[in-house]
Formats: structure tokens, sequence, C-alpha cells
């Protein structure tokens, strides 16, 4: 089954809350106060939260009257449009590889599937014939350094590691330069999540910045913060303290298969403004692919 497939499948419970619900309320019900307030109702159980909600139905209602729609049923496919515009410069994952050595750091929460999704990334980047390379950065929690190493036997990717209590920023040091010495083309490194420990976490974070500017000063630095689409609106909470502590530069969504909360993804987007680049629908290797807005919105509207 081709990643597509994957993801209309995946997208099946948040389709049943959002889009199809969408069609069995509205129906051809002629438009009027009551029509938009129903379809809020279903934007906001689908967690694409207030101000999301908020700022499509207005362009909705414009759009409607501009185009003078008379039946619910021909809101669908303004609504579809709109939401695919809301990941307008949406950056895709590949125009930041290939252009020297790229640094991936790998933030997130414990127990969002970080670990995990470093593998997927790994054995993503091999498969298409990357030289890759992990470094063990969460030296913090107790068994994330033999976690990633597991994850790196299965994916077939080395991991550059020290023991758990040492600074996290000589092990992205020495991951560096291995990366250097390997030629390799993509070192992802895994960070600590004890974000509840904010100052201790920037402090850490800004560190491995200097180190990562300064030894890998043409490369290509990204910050992809790891998110569980089944924590819905929490998700955002999380995107916010994050890119006040780590100048996020993409968001990796995972499980988006367990939930009917995955409006998530649109409203990260249009909140935060910060580039969805990743998401999974699977336990499987393969099933972390890169986002594509178009597939995602296909897949959410299918059938509608």
């Amino acid at each position: 089954m081709g990643f597509f497939q994957r993801l209309k499948s995946g997208l099946a419970k948040t389709r049943q809350a959002f889009t199809d619900r969408i069609r069995d309320v509205l129906g051809r019900r002629k438009i009027d106060d009551e029509v938009y307030e129903d379809l809020e109702d279903i934007l906001l159980g689908a967690d694409l939260g207030v101000s999301t909600t908020e700022a499509l139905l207005s362009a909705l209602m414009k759009e409607a009257k501009r185009k003078k729609l008379e039946t619910a049923d021909q809101l669908i496919p303004v609504l579809r449009d709109l939401i695919l515009e809301t990941f307008a410069g949406n950056e895709p994952v590949e125009s930041n590889v290939g252009k020297g050595m790229t640094v991936i750091l790998v933030v997130g929460v414990n127990g969002v599937g970080k670990t995990t999704t470093i593998g997927k990334l790994a054995h993503h980047y091999l498969a298409s014939g990357k030289k890759v390379l992990m470094a063990a950065g969460d030296t913090f929690r107790a068994a994330a350094i033999e976690q990633l190493v597991v994850w790196g036997e299965r994916a077939g990717v080395d991991v550059i590691k020290q023991n758990q209590g040492a600074d996290a920023a000589a092990v992205i040091f020495d991951g560096i330069q291995a990366a250097k010495a390997r030629s390799a083309d993509i070192l992802i490194c895994d960070t600590a999540g004890r974000l509840q420990n904010k100052a201790h976490l920037m402090e850490e974070l800004q560190k491995i910045h200097r180190i990562i500017k300064r030894e890998v000063p043409d490369g290509i630095h990204e910050v992809l913060l790891v998110l569980d689409a089944t924590t819905g609106q929490n998700a955002i909470v999380q995107a916010k303290m994050f890119n006040e502590v780590a100048e996020l530069t993409g968001i990796i969504l995972t499980k988006l298969d367990g939930t009917a909360k995955g409006g998530v993804v649109i409203a990260i987007k249009q909140e935060l403004n910060i580039p969805i680049k990743w998401v999974g629908v699977g336990e499987g290797m393969d099933d972390l692919q890169p986002f594509s807005e178009q597939e995602f919105v296909e897949a959410l509207f299918e059938q509608v």
C-alpha cells in the first residue's frame, strides 16, 4: 500500500469526525446562521481550535457571499480550498537536504515517540541514498541512549554516544566530527525532552546551536519538534513552548492514524506558521513520510 493510501487509512478517524460529519450534518440545507454554527461545532470537534475555526469560518462566509452560494453542500469545496491555502509556504522537506551536511536536532517531550521517529527519519534518508549518522544527545533520560542504539541497528545507521549523564553538547560535537570524518550527508541528533525545566533546556540547546554553527558553518541546520497528534490542542501548547526555546524549523506529527483530532495539523500551521515537515501514520519503518499538504487535504476530503 502506497503512502497516500496509508495516509487515507490513517486519517479515517479524523475524516469521520470532520468531513464525513460535514456531509452528513450540512447536506443541501439552505445556508443560514445555523449552518455556520453546526460547522463551527464540527471544526472544533476535529481539534482545529478556536482561533483557526474562527479564521476559516470568517473566510468561508466571505467566499459564500462573494460566490452567492445558496446551499450548504456548496460550502464544502470552498472550505477545502481554504484549508489548502492555510498551508501556503509549507516548505518541502527535501528543499533543505543535499546542499552540504545537514544537522537535524530532534526535540520533543518524553513519550511522543521521539526516539522512534529519529530511527524512521534515519531509515528514510538512508533509503534515499544519503549517508546518515545519529548522535545520542539525550543523555539525561534513563535508557534513551540504549533505545537509540536499538533503532540505529534496525535502520542500519551508526550511533555516536557517550554514557548517561554526559554533556549533551559534547556528544553532538563528537557526532559532527564523526560525520565529517565519514563524509556523512545527514547527522540526526536526539535531545532531552525535559520541558518542565525550560531554562536548563534552553541553555543546553543554545550551547548545541553554537557548536553546530561553529563546526558546520555552511551546512543546513534543522530543529524539528515531534508532536503526538492524539494530544490535540495540547500539541499546540507544546509547540509554542518549544518554539520559545529552540527556534523550530519544522514539525513532525506522529500517530495521525490513532486519533480523530487530525485537524490539529491545520491549527498548528494556521496559529504558529511552523512548517509541517513529516507525518506518521503507523508503526512501520516506512510510515513516517514527508508531509504533502495536497495529499493531506485530498485524503481528508475523500468522498466528500
